[in-house]
């Protein structure tokens, strides 16, 4: 059972989390140990409460699951974990974080609350819901941000990164969306009732039109947010975006895959390099010049 657990979990999308740390490092807090702690502690909160929200999905998505080549092996679909439990679980993870995170701010509670007042309403109907879908996506990630900006005293963060994190998470959504139409048409199981209301060169289209715009928004940002340094080196990490964009993009239409981003990021090689560079660069520019 605590296997199980553990796996329902999804430990590996925690990843995702990290936009709540986005703040502490482009408002160059990461050497102060108070916002450190605060933003460490938020991005574990972050973390257990997506994990319930992960597990309410689940639940909601049970019957579809088993018709799933690879979800039917998830473990309340399988039927590792009982649903009874599979709720009690649930609602642990959420009350007990939420608590605890109106010792750290009560805004940033408030955003724990939205942020999952919205994944139940994701869970329950926005994600049959054509474009609105990803959107609700791409908000989760805007959430996480502003959560970060709620948990430290913001000296120099730009309302640019709001932008770009909800660009680049559209991006990442609408991949996703390619990713499990294409494995739709390889396979015969239950679909997302959504996906009755996309096609590839639709999603290809508005791939296209929000990785450049992504681009750009992150490119004024290197050069016109009031916080970076006077000499533009800022500009220096717009290569490394661009490649990461157009890799990604890469793996979802050439090699069709993408329909698990978060996975994409743990197995591909030239993206952990190009990530690792990137914020190596960036930590390189704030904290050394």
């Amino acid at each position: 059972m605590f296997a199980a657990v553990i796996k329902e979990l999804r430990i590996k999308q925690w990843v995702k989390n990290l936009f709540v740390l986005i703040p502490l490092v482009f408002d160059r807090q990461l050497l102060n140990s108070e916002a450190l702690i605060r933003s460490t502690i938020g991005f574990i909160i972050f973390c257990l409460v997506s994990s319930s929200v992960y597990i309410i999905n689940d639940i909601m998505d049970i019957e579809a699951d088993r018709q799933h080549p690879k979800k039917k092996y998830r473990p309340i679909a399988s039927g590792k974990i009982p649903v009874n439990m599979a709720w009690i679980i649930s609602i642990f993870l959420v009350l007990l974080p939420t608590i605890t995170s109106f010792y750290l701010s009560p805004f940033f509670a408030i955003i724990i609350i939205v942020y999952f007042i919205i994944n139940l309403a994701y869970s329950k109907k926005l994600k049959h819901l054509v474009l609105i879908d990803v959107m609700i996506i791409a908000s989760g990630f805007v959430l996480r941000v502003a959560a970060g900006v709620s948990l430290i005293v913001v000296e120099r963060f730009s309302p640019w990164l709001y932008v770009v994190t909800t660009l680049f998470a559209l991006f990442l959504a609408l991949g996703k969306r390619r990713g499990e139409l294409i494995t739709l048409e390889n396979g015969n199981f239950i679909q997302r009732k959504v996906l009755d209301g996309y096609t590839v060169p639709f999603l290809d289209q508005l791939i296209t039109i929000v990785s450049a715009t992504t681009i750009v928004a992150y490119s004024l940002y290197t050069f016109s947010a009031p916080n970076l340094p006077d000499n533009h080196t800022m500009m220096l990490t717009i290569p490394f975006a661009l490649y990461g964009i157009f890799r990604y993009i890469y793996l979802v239409q050439v090699k069709n895959e993408g329909s698990a981003p978060d996975e994409l990021v743990m197995v591909d090689r030239p993206l952990q390099i190009t990530f690792l560079l990137f914020v190596l660069s960036v930590l390189i520019i704030f904290y050394f010049f």
